[in-house]
């Protein structure tokens, strides 16, 4: 769908949460040097995660582009082990939090507890302090839980008894949840779906690929110790944050800006629609346009890059009408006629 060794750094978590400072900025690498250091994490990923080439890709673009990403899938198919070796991959501290519908925001941003001996209260951050959260079956949290994170998400900030606390950079979001079980689930408002650039879809991987899965255990190694199977770290956050700065660089051409503009709007009044994307969907394909093109040693955007991203930008943003739902027309259905109906620029542009 979507077609290298650092040191680590300390972690982020331990660090002081109301002001988390950032390494002095180096020089942003050339869209070579991107492209190189995504091969590179690909490769090192694709060492765990086997049968899963679009969610490795896809989480890469979005660590680029520096967006949160919802995974959808059963169980089983490697969700969290994708997440866990991205951030050794990437050099970056990363948490995970289990949803529950008892989970309360406290459990997730921090609280502050008495010291005795201090006699005054201290702030004991919580999982969100890191660079890269696993948020596990997120649809399983109430309301109150929700917007808790919602802030994280947005203003990559925490907000505990009046004190604003910054989260480390770069900070990104990686949501699980299985869309075929409901029970005990909360449907994810529509203002936090916004907020994640991509929802990508965990697929079944392919017969080759199951009996690669099954070699790993056969030959008695842990998939889910990335360092046991040779994969090496090739980034840290530093490094992370100069991809980003390689990426703004990249050129999106009026004709672009313009087919971007076109998609988006047409979303809002297409046959079967009832909810369209938002502006955000438009900055979203923007930044996962550029994430890509530099990914692929690229300065500029082309076409293809945002025929590719669309679906997963558009897809959760889109909400068919209840008519067409019982129709049986999905989401993807639509943003593929959309893609079809909506001429793309010819050329370079």
């Amino acid at each position: 769908m979507f077609s290298s060794v650092g040191e680590s750094e300390p972690s982020a978590a331990t660090a002081a949460p109301a002001a988390t400072a950032s390494a002095p900025a180096t020089a942003a690498p050339s869209v070579a040097e991107v492209g190189t250091q995504f091969d590179a994490c690909v490769a090192e990923i694709s060492k765990a995660v086997v049968g899963q080439p679009d969610l490795i890709e896809g989480v890469l673009i979005a660590l680029v582009a520096g967006g949160h990403v919802l995974i959808e899938g059963p169980p089983g198919l490697g969700k969290t082990l994708l997440v866990t070796t991205l951030a050794h991959v990437a050099g970056c501290d990363s948490g995970r939090v289990q949803f529950t519908p008892d989970l309360m925001p406290a459990d997730v941003t921090g609280h502050s507890v008495y010291d005795l001996q201090q006699k005054a209260f201290t702030f004991v951050p919580g999982p969100v302090f890191t660079n890269l959260l696993l948020a596990d079956e997120i649809n399983r949290a109430p309301a109150k839980t929700q917007a808790a994170l919602l802030e994280a998400m947005q203003e990559r900030q925490v907000t505990v008894d009046g004190d604003t606390r910054r989260l480390p950079d770069p900070f990104l979001v990686l949501a699980t949840q299985n869309p075929l079980e409901q029970e005990g689930t909360y449907p994810l408002p529509e203002a936090q779906l916004d907020r994640f650039l991509f929802k990508l879809l965990a697929d079944y991987p392919d017969r080759e690929g199951e009996r690669a899965i099954l070699n790993l255990y056969v030959n008695g190694t842990d998939p889910r110790d990335p360092v046991g199977l040779g994969v090496k770290q090739v980034l840290n956050a530093e490094r992370v944050r100069s991809l980003r700065r390689a990426a703004v660089g990249v050129i999106v051409e009026p004709a672009v800006t313009d087919y971007i503009t076109r998609l988006v709007r047409k979303t809002r009044s297409w046959p079967g629609v009832e909810v369209g994307a938002s502006p955000r969907a438009g900055v979203s394909l923007v930044l996962a346009g550029r994430a890509a093109a530099a990914c692929r040693g690229r300065d500029f955007v082309i076409p293809d890059d945002i025929k590719e991203l669309a679906p997963a930008v558009l897809r959760h943003r889109v909400r068919p009408a209840p008519d067409a739902e019982l129709e049986g027309v999905t989401a993807d259905a639509l943003v593929a006629a959309i893609l079809d109906a909506v001429e793309a620029p010819k050329g370079r542009a």
